[in-house]
């Protein structure tokens, strides 16, 4: 029988002894045995602070991303091989794609981020540039660098591919290596997971590891650079976040914790409507995926009281039709649970539940099953319960971590929205109505107890991902019960792994430490136009001045007849007159920045392929007839993209009148050719 080891400084590291059986939640059969006895968990820190983060570190955030897409892209090639495994979790095959193509998209999805939103640099400047002195030569800048320490990461057992890859993603987009220590019901599929991994040969050495078997002293370990990541029950957060070796170096700490969402529907979702339709589908689909066991699962149902009889029996119709049985078999629609251990902790979690209500669907002690033993097997029943005393406190306190929610009656917005804070802080809600009144005040009311809500109605229905997807380019948590932390959410999950220093010096230095121009340093001015320059020989600080160009009346009329833009101001003398903002007839804003544009542009073919865009347009000063325009343009940021022909040149704009005054400031955004290309 296999042992699983852990790979951990470098090396797979087998456990002493024979270690704890791991069983296939379906047939009970041992599938393979688990410990950490012997792994020196202070030396795989240690690596992963000394090999790990320096490798990473010399990475740009472009060349992880690109490493993430490689790595999603092998990964994609195995799934098979991951799907066969998922089903001795007791996962159907839908449960295995939701798992595993789920986290191999996370990979995708932050690497597309990485490249889109963050530089092509090691560093991360954040915000504008802020200056601290009326003279500019005193400013302040916010940028965020890696920690240089190891992203521990504490995994529950529901999603064994997922769990790991949505926290190791942004920690690798970041440049902090991860310590993966998974739970033991289903370690053997994510250790399946970093095995390919390594075997792939694609990312650095100790960017990744993990420990397979018991946490032990890892946390007595813990400096002041490192982070840990855990999802699990509340209690057992509770003990970590107070362990003394994250109090004592105040690490950052992020938990995804319990977390009774709830469902809410709309009073105009009446039956025969398809938002009725959509909250049965629903609250079915997200009691049986995963057989219940999944931190966003609908636990409270909360439907209007005239309704709840309708609902009770459309959900039941609905639940009467999933097949329980043998993952493996393609008619099953609903798997086992993950262990007898966890149907077991479902069913001690039941009895409150049914003090408080009634079961109106499933029996917790009974399940049909098909090509399965019943008993050898982890299967339990769907149970749909109805509380018709929705104040009673069981249902917004006991979670059954399972096939299990239960349906509420309420009277009111502003009773459905106290009813939802009852839960105490929620991963995710969903509100189903296509009333847009109703939406807001119960979205606007429940938001503070949310991490993440889902409007559906018949106008998003054929794009939502559903009440209990997680994205990566959303955050992933909740506040309250449910942790009070937030995964992935695009950039934030990466730069939750940086440190935000605020920096202070004058222009010149700041333009030196962040690698981008800020105004008040010194320009240079060649006689090569800089858009005559190739990428790789572009400097930031490179400069352009063109001009002056007189405006006069004709250009004014010729560009309002042109395009169609004959705003009193600019054509009726009068009237702009009486405008507080103006002296008289002014120029078309759009007609200043296209003459700009003549001013600064280089007209024959060259490194500069295109003009993609401008941003932080902004008009500071009228421009009259017959002033004079100068426009300055300065190479502010160089961003190559790695893998193409290519890079992105930011180029600050300032267009000034005869008398020194900005008329105009932005940035022109190009697209530059390399000379290697």
């Amino acid at each position: 029988m296999v042992t699983l080891r852990s790979y951990v400084s470098g090396s797979w590291r087998a456990p002493a002894g024979e270690g704890a059986p791991l069983l296939d939640a379906a047939t009970g059969e041992e599938v393979a045995r688990i410990s950490a006895a012997g792994v020196d968990r202070a030396a795989a820190l240690d690596h992963g602070r000394t090999v790990g983060g320096p490798a990473l570190r010399e990475l740009t955030f472009h060349q992880r991303a690109a490493l993430l897409k490689s790595l999603a892209s092998y990964l994609r090639e195995h799934r098979e091989e991951l799907y066969a495994l998922s089903a001795r979790t007791g996962a159907t095959l839908g449960d295995s794609k939701f798992d595993i193509d789920g986290g191999i998209g996370v990979l995708f999805g932050y690497s597309s981020k990485g490249r889109r939103e963050l530089p092509n640099d090691t560093v991360l400047v954040e915000g504008d540039v802020e200056p601290l002195g009326k003279g500019g030569t005193f400013v302040a800048q916010h940028v965020c660098t890696p920690l240089r320490g190891v992203a521990v990461q504490i995994n529950a057992f529901n999603f064994p591919v997922w769990g790991p890859l949505e926290k190791f993603a942004p920690a690798f987009v970041a440049g902090v290596p991860s310590l993966i220590k998974p739970a033991s019901q289903t370690a053997y599929l994510t250790a399946r997971l970093i095995e390919l991994i390594v075997e792939s040969g694609l990312l650095p050495e100790g960017s990744i590891q993990v420990l397979c078997g018991e946490a032990g002293d890892l946390l007595d370990h813990l400096t002041e650079q490192d982070l840990v990541g855990f999802t699990g029950s509340a209690s057992t957060a509770q003990r970590l976040r107070t362990h003394p070796g994250v109090v004592g170096h105040a690490v950052r700490f992020n938990a995804e914790a319990d977390s009774l969402n709830c469902s809410i529907l709309g009073p105009d979702a009446t039956p025969g409507t398809p938002e009725f339709d959509l909250y049965v589908k629903q609250l079915v689909n997200e009691m049986t995926v995963k057989a219940g066991q999944k931190c966003t699962a609908i636990r409270r149902a909360f439907v209007p009281a005239a309704l709840m009889d309708q609902v009770a029996d459309a959900v039941g119709e609905r639940l009467a039709k999933i097949t329980v049985g043998n993952p493996a078999n393609p008619d099953v629609r609903m798997g086992a649970l993950a262990s007898l251990d966890q149907r077991e902790e479902v069913r001690r979690s039941l009895k409150p539940l049914m003090d408080a209500g009634r079961v109106v669907f499933g029996d917790p002690d009974q399940v049909s099953v098909v090509d399965a033993d019943a008993e050898r097997g982890a299967f339990i029943s769907p149970i749909l319960l109805r509380a018709d005393d929705p104040e009673r406190a069981e249902p917004h306190e006991v979670e059954a971590f399972g096939p299990v929610s239960t349906l509420m009656p309420y009277e009111s917005a502003e009773q459905v929205v106290e009813l939802a804070a009852r839960g105490r802080g929620s991963l995710a809600g969903s509100v189903v109505t296509s009333d847009a009144a109703f939406a807001r005040e119960v979205v606007l009311g429940v938001a503070p107890w949310h991490g993440r809500l889902l409007v559906l109605n018949s106008e998003d229905a054929k794009e939502s991902t559903g009440h209990g997807s997680p994205l990566p380019a959303l955050v992933h948590g909740g506040p309250g019960r449910a942790g009070g932390g937030e995964e992935m959410g695009g950039v934030r999950g990466v730069v939750h792994h940086m440190q935000r220093t605020a920096l202070q010096a004058g222009p010149a230095m700041m333009t030196a430490l962040t690698g981008r121009w800020v105004p008040g340093t010194d320009r240079t001015v060649t006689g090569e136009h800089p858009f005559r320059k190739h990428l790789e020989d572009l400097r930031v600080g490179d400069t352009a001045v063109g001009g002056p160009r007189a405006v006069s009346l004709e250009d004014v009329e010729h560009f309002a007849a042109f395009t169609g833009d004959t705003f009193y101001a600019h054509m009726d003398e009068e009237s702009a007159r009486a405008n507080p903002f103006f002296n008289g007839r002014v120029a078309h804003g759009y007609l200043i920045v296209s003459f700009a544009a003549g001013l600064f542009v280089s007209p024959e073919p060259g490194p500069v392929l295109a003009n993609y865009g401008l941003e932080n347009l902004r008009f500071l000063t009228p421009v009259y007839p017959g002033d004079e325009l100068t426009v300055t343009l300065t190479a502010k940021q160089i961003t190559p993209r790695e893998g193409t022909e290519y890079g992105e040149v930011r180029w600050d704009t300032d267009v000034t009148n005869q008398d020194g005054a900005s008329v105009a400031k932005y940035d022109v955004l190009t697209l530059v050719a390399k000379r290697s290309g």
